[in-house]
């Protein structure tokens, strides 16, 4: 009997094939079609990801608020609804939105191996820092990724990573450059790395508030959509559009320096 093949074509995807056996025929049929920038995620890239952006990691998250403990004296984070309120305006309008967006300018040049863009976003990255100590979160966070990743996950991308003084590189920037060196995709790379900054900050609020384990879970599970939209909004974010709107967090990252009694390092 002859073999009867259908296949759909539609623009910008890709289909995938599966076949039905009817009446002795085999017939090939056109499978859910999906994007085709929709790149899988090696097994290897994976592991790396996880590894990288585990709490377990070596950069120290732990010790750092980004304001967050400040807020939470001053009243302004009280419970569950308000630190999920708090950092859906970090993660659209704030430092995280920023961190985000500089995450994709320093793939993205990697990937084109523009290194001139990449020095670029290195030091955007470090001038927007609004406080002294956010840029020492970032700077300090930055530095213990690259260490810990060259000494186990060496790559050339790293070694060429353009630093500023005393060696300083912004977080964002070098979990970006190490993945893209190591053929990560971005898509996965900046949701997981957008997942991990919120997940430790939702950390340090559960610890200040306090909060119940289920109540960070919660905020977790809240804020999935709007890192989501800000990670597709970061996508399209120009370079020189960068900048954070959320002046009650900045605020917040620069009374800390002065706050009495501390558990966070910002």
């Amino acid at each position: 009997m002859p073999t009867i093949t259908t296949t759909a074509t539609i623009a910008a995807t890709i289909a995938i094939a599966t076949t039905r056996t009817r009446m002795g025929m085999t017939i090939r049929m056109a499978a859910e079609p999906q994007p085709a920038s929709a790149a899988p995620l090696p097994a290897a890239g994976l592991y790396r990801l996880m590894a990288w952006l585990s709490p377990s990691f070596p950069v120290g998250s732990f010790a750092y608020s980004s304001g967050l403990e400040w807020a939470v004296e001053a009243g302004d984070v009280r419970d569950a609804a308000s630190l999920r309120g708090w950092l859906a305006v970090m993660v659209a309008e704030g430092g995280l939105f920023c961190d985000a967006a500089l995450f994709v300018h320093a793939h993205g040049a990697v990937v084109r191996d523009d290194a001139a863009h990449v020095a670029e976003t290195a030091e955007l990255a470090l001038a927007l820092a609004p406080s002294r100590e956010r840029f020492l979160e970032t700077v300090t966070q930055g530095k213990a990724f690259v260490m810990a990743v060259r000494s186990a996950w060496p790559c050339a991308a790293l070694d060429r990573l353009p630093l500023g003084p005393d060696g300083a590189i912004a977080y964002p920037v070098a979990v970006a450059v190490a993945a893209a060196g190591h053929g990560i995709p971005l898509a996965p790379a900046l949701h997981a790395f957008m997942h991990a900054l919120v997940a430790n900050l939702i950390s340090a609020g559960v610890r200040l508030v306090p909060l119940g384990q289920t109540d960070g879970q919660r905020v977790l599970a809240a804020l999935e959509d709007p890192i989501a939209a800000a990670a597709a909004r970061a996508q399209a974010t120009p370079l020189d559009a960068i900048g954070s709107a959320a002046f009650r967090a900045d605020l917040a990252a620069m009374r800390h320096e002065t706050q009495y009694t501390r558990l966070f390092r910002s």
